[in-house]
């Protein structure tokens, strides 16, 4: 079982898993008892559609939920798992080794995805990016993009632009006030939408955007050219 390798970043800082570390070990039970986990998970899971052969990089991987049911619907693929905290990180190991399944974990943020040495047919995201400031926002899914082999795909799950007054409320009330306000409000705004509409050359909408009571988790789907 690989051991999580550190990757250099100029940015030290992170938001830790619920907003502070002392939360970290109940983070996978707070999901799945406020987000709905597993209605957005699954739609995220067949959207990204990982195959057997494929190299698929999980940015900001957090406790490995996601990288493991990747690696369950293609046990031949190879998964790597990004996190900038060493402490999720051990705890997903301890998941994948529990588990009995081989994914590769390094320690970085989101910018250092295009300097791992790797191009991937896919780079996903989940939750991850309300928790970053607008500039690690820009860098780091730019970063998930350039990674990308010619006609690869970029797979974000995330709390977006909140368009109902219901979900602006609920998103406030739970997310913002574990996360803060100052990184999360870009994504309320729509900053995700605009930032991936700079990559694409257009506007981008979210695939589907699912309801929970920490506020609405939008999926989106980006594809890299083909003549990258």
């Amino acid at each position: 079982m690989s051991k999580p390798e550190k990757t250099v970043s100029a940015d030290e800082r992170f938001t830790p898993a619920l907003g502070r570390a002392g939360l970290t070990g109940a983070y996978d039970f707070a999901i799945r008892l406020l987000t709905r986990e597993r209605l957005w998970r699954t739609a995220l899971l067949g959207q990204v559609a990982p195959r057997n052969g494929e190299t698929i990089l999980d940015v900001g991987c957090g406790t490995g939920s996601f990288a493991l049911l990747m690696k369950g619907r293609a046990p031949d693929a190879r998964i790597i798992g990004l996190d900038p905290d060493a402490d999720v990180l051990h705890r997903a190991e301890a998941k994948a080794r529990r588990a009995g399944v081989e994914i590769e974990w390094r320690q970085g943020f989101a910018s250092d995805a295009a300097t791992l040495g790797a191009r991937f047919d896919k780079t996903v995201s989940s939750l991850v990016f309300h928790q970053v400031p607008l500039a690690g926002k820009r860098s780091g899914i730019a970063a998930m993009a350039a990674a990308l082999k010619p006609g690869g795909e970029l797979h974000i799950a995330d709390y977006a632009a909140q368009t109902s007054p219901l979900m602006r409320s609920l998103f406030r009330l739970t997310v913002q006030r574990l996360d803060g306000f100052a990184d999360t409000q870009p994504n309320a705004e729509g900053a995700i939408e605009a930032i991936l509409a700079d990559l694409a050359g257009g506007p981008v909408a979210p695939l589907r955007a699912i309801p929970t009571l920490t506020g609405a988790i939008s999926l989106f789907l980006l594809q890299a050219p083909k003549n990258l």
